[in-house]
């Protein structure tokens, strides 16, 4: 149900062992990486449930009733498409077809991130193009956008460490504006587990 004129997208994976964060179940095992992507999950959630816009969870495989994602905050979707770009794609075409007028995405991989931030990244728009949230791998924990744009999303080699840069030179190729934020850390290994403070132990 929109209520506001800004939506916020969170993209999670089904926690499934052996299907989230396979870079650390490699080195930890899958039931320790499993319960740090529960932590994360918990944690995107206590980020982002106090925030003034609407919420909607992108599931990667189903759609789950009764878990962490309340019904009454957040209203909840399959993500659609063949790999994450396309993915993101459709829930921004999503997004503007309902008349959102700002939209922004971010994943379930990032201890780091703030209800501050993203309130920093919706104030951004819809003043530049894009607002951008980089991490310290080459890629970036949040995208937003005030208008689609496709291109953003094509030609690129997701989870490699050009993303980032691959995707500003598609912006400045359309002449579009960005702004960037704090530069924060990923969860995929052991050695980002160490990079993080806050993390619960």
């Amino acid at each position: 149900m929109k209520q506001h004129d800004s939506v916020l997208m969170i993209f999670v994976k089904n926690p499934i062992p052996g299907k989230v964060k396979t870079r650390l179940a490699k080195t930890m095992g899958e039931e320790k990486a499993l319960a740090i992507y529960h932590q994360l999950l918990e944690h995107t959630m206590k980020t982002t449930q106090q925030l003034e816009v609407d919420k909607i969870v992108f599931y990667s495989d189903e759609v789950i009733t009764g878990d962490i994602w309340e019904e009454t905050i957040y209203d909840k979707k399959v993500q659609e498409g063949s790999d994450l770009g396309k993915r993101m794609a459709n829930a921004f075409k999503f997004a503007f077809s309902k008349g959102y007028r700002k939209a922004i995405i971010i994943g379930s991989d990032c201890f780091d991130i703030t209800p501050k931030i993203i309130k920093e990244a919706f104030a951004g728009l819809p003043s530049n193009n894009f607002v951008i949230g980089p991490t310290h791998d080459g890629g970036y924990y949040l995208l937003g956008m005030a208008t689609f744009y496709a291109s953003v999303f094509k030609n690129k080699r997701w989870s490699s460490d050009e993303v980032l840069h691959d995707t500003l030179i598609d912006i400045r190729n359309i002449n579009g504006t960005y702004k960037l934020l704090e530069e924060l850390t990923d969860i995929d290994t052991e050695a980002d587990l160490d990079a993080v403070k806050n993390i619960a132990s």
